[in-house]
């Protein structure tokens, strides 16, 4: 069977970037997690960015069901916060404990989602 390569997510969870903003809000868009933003204003806001422009980023804050704009002029900081929902989870993973319960011996194996409720 031929397996094309995956894209290889970087290991951002825990780290904070204070320079270059752009490239940071790139990254935490295809992060699958909650970031934390330090504004200009002296805001925190932390939520999951789901759209982002040259200009402003779009997120759904964490608590709240109204999604924001901010301004992308305005982030100070990015912090990557939130536990990455999907890091380990790659086709491959899932495979390999599928062959692992297989060879174990083990009838009926399915394998199910994580519960991704916190």
């Amino acid at each position: 069977m031929e397996v094309a390569p995956g894209f290889a997510h970087e290991d951002l969870q825990g780290q904070t970037f204070a320079s270059d903003i752009p490239e940071a809000i790139e990254k935490a868009f295809d992060y699958r997690g909650d970031v934390t933003l330090k504004l200009r204003s002296g805001e925190t806001v932390e939520g999951y960015i789901f759209d982002r422009r040259p200009d402003a980023i779009r997120l759904f804050p964490k608590g709240d069901p109204a999604k924001r704009t901010i301004a992308a002029s305005e982030i100070l900081t990015v912090s990557f916060t939130g536990r990455d929902t999907a890091a380990g989870k790659s086709w491959e993973a899932w495979m390999k404990k599928y062959h692992e319960k297989k060879a174990a011996g083990e009838k009926d194996i399915q394998l199910v989602p994580e519960n991704l409720d916190l």
